[in-house]
């Protein structure tokens, strides 16, 4: 008769490491970790937090005859707040962000849920929004002088069969801003639309199908699915537009340099002419404390209006 198996003999010994080899494995040396992050943090630190307190030193700084610092005061912000072109440039940037950062959005969540869909024709359609995105700013910039070059461009060229005169697009205070807004969302639609497409394609399908079976029309499944799921995206996607709003100059020195008549001069462009055309440091630092601290505060408080309606709710 065969004998019964006991567990003890079914069951095979388990093999034990050496408590040293588990804890060399398992622990990594502190000292180690911290040499190997060390070179990092040396250079976040020299690249990013020594020209912010640079900035703000110069911001606060008082210079004599020379270039001397004699002290330390608000006399640059002083100067800056007296200065005209500060706010002209403030106003001109307050106008870019509405006319740029909303619409920009907008379309490129209208172009993601329009080309969506994985055809060969959707594919080509997304390259083309996308060219304008993998080109530098400044050729993107020239491109678009081309096109609306007064008499020859491509814009005024089809105006014309309309029976619209020639426009100085660039040349003319009250349409040089908008050209300009107009060059921007041509280059940041298609770069905001990459995100709303990587957010479409984490919404489950399941959701859109059980939504169709109960009878919800597209613009439901939008409003009610689609949308909510997108918010933490389009969150990230809306810091990325406001620090586009204050930090992209490039065009604006392509195409019109400020002008005319400061038409197009935004802050970036007003700090970069008081630093290295006036030599005027001290009020460039303050004029660059007051665009960051305006930044962080939009930013923030964007987020914050997000956040109010970030989780879904069926």
């Amino acid at each position: 008769m065969a004998q019964a198996l006991t567990e003890s003999t079914i069951l095979a010994p388990r093999l034990e490491r050496p408590a040293e080899t588990r804890r060399a494995q398992a622990v990594v040396p502190k000292r180690a970790a911290f040499w190997l992050l060390a070179p990092s943090f040396f250079l976040l630190f020299l690249f990013t937090y020594v020209p912010i307190l640079e900035a703000l030193m110069q911001a606060v700084s008082l210079e004599g005859f020379g270039g001397k610092r004699i002290g330390y005061g608000l006399g640059n912000f002083h100067r800056l707040f007296a200065d005209t072109a500060f706010w002209t440039a403030l106003s001109n940037n307050l106008v870019y962000g509405l006319g740029t950062v909303a619409p920009s959005i907008v379309l490129a969540v209208v172009l993601g849920v329009v080309l969506q869909e994985a055809t060969r024709l959707n594919a080509m359609l997304r390259t083309v929004i996308v060219f304008p995105v993998v080109l530098p700013l400044v050729a993107v910039a020239t491109l678009f002088a081309f096109v609306l070059m007064p008499g020859v461009g491509l814009l005024d060229y089809h105006l014309a069969k309309l029976g619209i005169a020639a426009t100085n697009w660039l040349g003319n205070p009250d349409t040089a801003l908008y050209a300009i807004i107009g060059l921007s969302i041509w280059k940041n639609a298609g770069y905001y639309m990459l995100f709303v497409l990587a957010g479409l394609q984490a919404i489950a399908p399941e959701l859109h199908e059980a939504a169709k079976l109960d009878g919800a029309s597209a613009a439901t499944r939008f409003f009610r699915i689609t949308l909510p799921l997108l918010k933490p995206t389009l969150a990230f996607v809306l810091v990325i537009a406001m620090i586009n709003v204050v930090t992209q100059i490039d065009h604006v020195i392509v195409l019109t340099g400020g002008g005319p008549s400061d038409s197009t001069n935004i802050l970036l462009n007003y700090i970069f002419q008081a630093a290295h055309q006036q030599g005027d440091t001290g009020r460039a630092a303050a004029a660059t404390v007051i665009s960051v601290a305006a930044l962080l505060s939009l930013s923030v408080a964007s987020l914050k209006t997000l956040e109010r309606g970030m989780h879904y709710e069926s």
